[in-house]
């Protein structure tokens, strides 16, 4: 795990806006939350959509790969409705599994620059986990599905949106995301990135746990 700029990221500096991913970045893959929302989408392919439990895995996988979820790829290939989906699979105990992290609530308050939640979930389902976590009031806002929609991360339409809605210039904002393909968006618009968890973006300095974000902005600041 590297702390360290690579040479071809540019310093943080002006970052005025920090547009953060939600599940599996704002709190730590170990939970378990996101792993129970994809055993709920393992549950509507089979239960609701009628495909074979041996074929979800490479479903899922495809999906993901060729729309950017699994959700853009069913309502392409199969007029799923959005609502239905979103709510079924959400349909987890957040508050068994995320509880207040005093430690993450310090964090965010230290930082300076507008923050807000930018996720391919719904609004309610962000506003479930920023509760469980503490920290609703540290979000001056939620770019969720629906704001972006007919598009998801990674598509460049997605970021230009959120851009529009932040209305921020892209050197003036920082995606930090565990997914290397969001990050990937977000560097060729000229965002800068960071990458958090268990994957790490060849372009983005990466950090283990959100929270080491404050040493990122510390040393470029």
């Amino acid at each position: 795990m590297s702390m360290n700029q690579p040479d071809n990221q540019p310093a943080f500096e002006n970052i005025r806006c920090l547009l953060i991913d939600l599940d599996d970045t704002l709190y730590p893959f170990e939970t378990g939350a996101w792993t129970l929302v994809g055993e709920q989408i393992d549950r509507f392919l089979v239960e609701v959509m009628g495909f074979p439990q041996q074929e979800v895995r490479a479903l899922r996988a495809r999906l993901f790969n060729q729309y950017g979820t699994t959700l853009r790829g069913l309502q392409v290939e199969n007029e799923v409705d959005m609502d239905f989906y979103l709510d079924y699979v959400h349909d987890v105990p957040i508050a068994d599994l995320l509880s207040p992290d005093p430690e993450l609530d310090r964090f965010l308050h230290s930082l300076p620059q507008r923050k807000v939640i930018f996720t391919n979930a719904n609004t309610n389902h962000a506003l479930r986990v920023l509760q469980a976590l503490g920290v609703q009031e540290h979000f001056e806002r939620i770019i969720d599905i629906y704001d972006i929609y007919p598009h998801c991360k990674p598509e460049v339409e997605a970021f230009h949106k959120a851009l529009e809605i932040v209305a921020e210039q892209p050197q003036h904002c920082l995606m930090v995301d565990d997914n290397p393909n969001n990050l990937a968006t977000a560097h060729s618009l000229g965002i800068k990135t960071v990458s958090v968890g268990r994957h790490q973006h060849d372009g983005s300095p990466h950090i283990r746990d959100i929270k080491g974000l404050a040493r990122l902005l510390t040393r470029s600041g």
